[in-house]
């Protein structure tokens, strides 16, 4: 292309040909001191009217830079495209995502290859991670907003890291695992902490989360994601919060550690702006998960109530979802001391169980007795304030419907009670049944003690008989009997 432009052959220019023949130029020293519009100034003039006026272009010039990296640095063309694309986003009234403003022509041109944040998000992607990097640097020390940064920084993490997501480009330049980690810290490390992004969902933080975990990136980089989705937990899901363990160190099929880090990390962003319905969501959220981890039989005892107690009271309105974890957390785990039963429901606030969680609990044999009677205690606490209630109360109406709620919680109590009744006398079969049960089992013991002595009896008179020739029988029905048995002895 040199040889034809100096023979004055017709050359199309491209955003990519125009950065390599501006390199060329500066190798071969084609300037204006040997000719007037030399090539020089001909490919400076076109980069600066034709490319870094215009978003795409100016990407499309910025990869090209890639293959002469030394010399377009040295000569300042990339440095000028970065500068060009970070000018041409900050002067974007209300910029969403990559949806930089673009002229007519450019939006006539890609009217009909989908939306033109679509293809510029695209296209930025398919940067180098070296010239991405710098990119952000640049985004970053403009000011610009940390959506554009937040959401930029995400979206090439999940182009380049195949753990993010199942449609990583296969023609991807980080391939190693070290390439991929350095990746993924430059990109948490950028984040930014205290500002959320609207555009960035926490779900998409949780999907850098489990990457950064399998490629085992730098603690202080795990830090710094994890407190980025402590301050938003209220946004996660069942299944974000619900990591499971790629550790051998950890016996739990879900990572119980990041659970409790990611609700610390939380109530230190709660005690700054604390919201009552963010607690709240936590609280079900969390309760949600107690249900999940519960019937994993290599969770301790400790580990589920640390978990259980994390939250402030305020966090559950309703204790149902806490009760409904204990009560499948024992029913998965029936070797469980009385001790540990105790200490695992007094996590509940029973007051704040619904009517339809103290039925069931009355009911539960599961728990231990000195919390089925808590219950039975509160219930009946329950009635006499309503009893009180009704009699304070004026209005017949009124104390009619009262009257009838109270009917209803009386006949509630009394199956409560009658079930208990039939549960202790239950235990109480069930006691003299596995008392007589031992009983037996000493006798038929006793009994095959016994026998052993007979037999070993029996073989030691078997050998004397034989010893001295004569026959005797072991057993005698009747006196008759013996006589013969005598009579015969005394012939022979």
């Amino acid at each position: 292309m040199v040889v034809k432009i100096c023979y004055g052959v017709n050359v199309n220019l491209s955003a990519s040909t125009a950065v390599l023949l501006r390199c060329a130029a500066e190798e071969l020293e084609i300037t204006e001191e040997y000719s007037p519009d030399n090539l020089i100034l001909k490919t400076e003039t076109f980069l600066s009217h034709s490319v870094l006026s215009n978003t795409q272009e100016t990407i499309a010039a910025l990869k090209a830079c890639e293959s002469v990296s030394s010399l377009a640095e040295s000569i300042g063309i990339t440095k000028q495209c970065i500068d060009s694309i970070v000018s041409i986003a900050s002067s974007s009234a209300d910029p969403l995502l990559f949806g930089w403003p673009m002229n007519n022509r450019d939006s006539t041109k890609k009217k009909n290859k989908g939306s033109t944040l679509e293809v510029l998000s695209e296209d930025l992607l398919e940067l180098s991670f070296p010239i991405f990097k710098r990119v952000v640097q640049a985004m970053k020390a403009k000011g610009l907003s940390d959506n554009i940064v937040e959401t930029s920084l995400i979206r090439y993490a999940k182009k380049h890291i195949p753990l993010i997501t199942s449609r990583s480009s296969s023609s991807s330049n980080i391939a190693s695992k070290n390439q991929q980690r350095e990746l993924l810290e430059t990109v948490i490390s950028y984040l930014p902490i205290h500002n959320s992004s609207a555009t960035s969902t926490t779900r998409s933080l949780f999907g850098l989360l489990r990457p950064a975990i399998i490629l085992n990136t730098s603690e202080n980089c795990r830090t710094v994601l994890e407190k980025k989705i402590g301050s938003h937990l209220e946004k996660a899901t069942l299944d974000d919060l619900l990591i499971p363990s790629y550790s051998y160190l950890n016996e739990t099929l879900y990572d119980i550690d990041l659970v409790e880090r990611l609700i610390r990390h939380f109530l230190e962003n709660a005690a700054v702006s604390l919201s009552s319905t963010s607690l709240t969501v936590v609280g079900k959220l969390i309760d949600g998960a107690l249900c999940e981890i519960a019937s994993d039989a290599n969770l301790k005892p400790e580990r589920f109530y640390i978990l259980a107690v994390s939250l402030p009271d305020e966090a559950r309105l309703y204790d149902d979802g806490l009760y409904r974890a204990i009560d499948i957390y024992l029913k998965s785990h029936p070797r469980m001391l009385e001790v540990e039963r105790e200490k695992m429901c007094s996590v509940m606030d029973f007051q704040k169980v619904t009517i339809e969680g103290c039925t069931h609990a009355a009911q539960n044999e599961r728990l231990p007795l000195r919390a089925v009677v808590k219950v039975l205690f509160l219930e009946q606490l329950q009635l006499r304030t309503l009893v009180t209630a009704v009699t304070e109360e004026d209005g017949g109406e009124t104390a009619g419907e009262a009257k009838v709620y109270f009917g209803v919680w009386e006949e509630v109590l009394k199956e409560n009670q009658v079930l208990r009744l039939d549960m202790d006398a239950m235990r109480t079969r069930l006691y003299h049944l596995e008392s007589e049960y031992l009983n037996l089992k000493a006798v038929i013991a006793k009994i095959d003690k016994e026998r052993l002595y007979v037999a070993n009896a029996r073989r030691r008179k078997w050998s004397i008989s034989n010893k001295f020739g004569c026959k005797f029988k072991t057993q005698v029905c009747d006196s008759h009997e013996t006589k013969m048995v005598y009579g015969r002895c005394q012939r022979r």
